[in-house]
């Protein structure tokens, strides 16, 4: 083992990264293990371990695994996220994807709401920013009722996600008109920050959940899916696994989007490219 108590042994980093994997399906090679030894030191500290093999050993052989493994999970994924990003797709969600959904089944959020998942939803801005665009599109839509789910495997940034403030420097995304209808600034001059308005945060509901997990405890009549930039930390055959268990909860001709730098390009899927980095189910 390691001197360092700062430090991994191989054996412990190539423990933990197995586990990080078989768990979450986030790879952790190598040159990760600077990052893994710099996330851990919080939770040894917490547990009041004197090192990170220490850590490790309490896991494995000291039987915390089962109530630690979130806490892990919490400490190595990381959680880059912005409102509206990647903004060529909210434009495609409200001048395609919503009126040909609406044209198809034009009783669609009238009968049933529209239903929108944000998968690996971080802290929230993105589904927070999907419920601002489809309130915009129903505006003038009577009866239009819709919903959006956000996910995640952190219970730490789902937290942040449902308390909905965020500081001030994240707004800059929303522009003039979405700022003053959706976002409420803090009277407090000594906190930047602002918070969602209730008039979105009540569209928006929040849920953990494992991508890895062999079945997704939700409906299969989503309308639309996102599922944006995580997939590019997983292996070739757990983003084929997760990408086809994300398919069968979406309805026919409903909305898959991922990732700039994701696709399914060799996956035998029931999927149609309409769109960079987003595909319409057949």
């Amino acid at each position: 083992m390691t001197s360092d108590p700062d430090s991994l042994s191989t054996r412990s980093f190539s423990r933990l990264a197995a586990l990080i994997e078989d768990y979450s399906g986030i790879a952790m090679p190598a040159n990760k293990k600077t990052l893994m030894e710099g996330r851990l030191r919080r939770r040894a500290r917490a547990l009041g371990l004197p090192s990170l093999d220490d850590y490790c050993r309490a896991l494995f052989e000291g039987g915390r695994l089962e109530g630690e493994v979130v806490h892990l999970i919490d400490a190595v994924t990381t959680n880059k996220t912005d409102f509206f990003r990647e903004q060529g797709h909210f434009r495609f969600l409200t001048e395609t994807a919503l009126p040909g959904l609406m044209t198809a089944a034009p009783r669609a959020g009238l009968d049933r709401p529209f239903k929108v998942w944000s998968a690996a939803c971080s802290i929230g801005a993105e589904p927070y920013s999907v419920a601002m665009v489809v309130n915009e599109f129903s505006s003038g839509i009577r009866g239009f009722r819709f919903s959006v789910l956000g996910t995640d495997i952190s219970s730490e940034v789902l937290a942040i996600a449902l308390e909905a403030i965020y500081p001030w420097d994240m707004i800059t995304p929303f522009g003039d008109a979405m700022r003053r209808r959706y976002a409420l600034r803090s009277r407090d001059p000594n906190r930047p920050c602002f918070r969602i308005a209730p008039v979105i945060r009540s569209k928006v509901q929040f849920a953990r959940l494992n991508l890895m997990d062999d079945h997704y405890p939700l409906e299969d009549d989503w309308d639309v899916i996102f599922c944006r930039n995580i997939l590019i930390y997983f292996e070739r055959p757990v983003q084929f696994r997760v990408v086809e268990r994300l398919v069968s909860h979406l309805r026919p001709g409903g909305y898959l989007f991922l990732g700039h730098s994701e696709g399914v390009a060799g996956f035998s899927l029931p999927l149609r490219p309409v769109a960079h980095s987003i595909f319409q189910k057949l």
